[in-house]
C-alpha cells in the first residue's frame, strides 16, 4: 500500500538536520528549515487514504519513504505506531526518533535530513521536481 507526494525543491534546500526530514506543503523555506527536503508538497498526511494510515498505525509496520528528484533516489526506513495520527494538514516528518505529533508519519528512521545523498539534495536545492512515496508492509 502507498501513498505519493509530489512537491519541488527550494534553492534553501540544505537537509543538513540530525533527527527530522520533511516535506511540507508551505511555498517557501527560510535556511533555518534544514530539514524540509521539498515544499509546495500536494497531498499532505490528512490526505492520506485511511486503509494506509491504519497499516501505518501498527507497531511492526516497515514504512519506506522514497525521494526521487533530478534522477536520483534515496530510500528511508522506518516503522509505525499505533499512535500516529496523520492529522497534519501542513507537513509530513520522518523522524530517527519515537516522537510523534499529527505530522509524523514514520518513527526510527535508519537516517534522517542530513543522510540523504548529497546529488540528489543539490537537485531539490536547484528546484527539482519531487517524488516522495510512502509505503508500508
Amino acid at each position: 500500500m502507498e501513498e505519493v507526494i509530489r512537491a519541488r525543491g527550494h534553492e534553501n534546500v540544505s537537509a543538513t538536520h540530525a533527527s527530522t526530514f520533511e516535506v511540507t506543503t508551505d511555498d517557501y523555506l527560510t535556511p533555518a528549515g534544514d530539514c524540509i527536503l521539498a515544499v509546495e508538497a500536494d497531498r499532505a498526511p490528512a490526505d492520506f487514504d485511511p486503509a494506509f494510515v491504519e497499516a501505518c498505525r501498527d507497531r511492526e509496520a516497515e514504512i519506506t519513504v522514497t525521494v526521487e528528484a533530478g534522477g536520483h533516489e534515496e530510500t528511508l526506513m522506518g516503522r509505525g505506531d499505533p499512535d500516529l495520527t496523520f492529522e497534519s494538514e501542513r507537513s509530513a516528518v520522518g523522524r530517527t526518533s519515537d516522537y510523534i505529533d499529527d505530522r509524523t508519519v514514520v518513527l526510527n528512521c535508519e537516517t534522517a535530513a542530513e543522510g540523504v545523498e548529497r546529488e540528489l539534495i543539490e537537485a531539490l536545492a536547484d528546484g527539482a521536481e519531487a517524488t516522495v512515496t510512502l509505503s508500508v508492509e
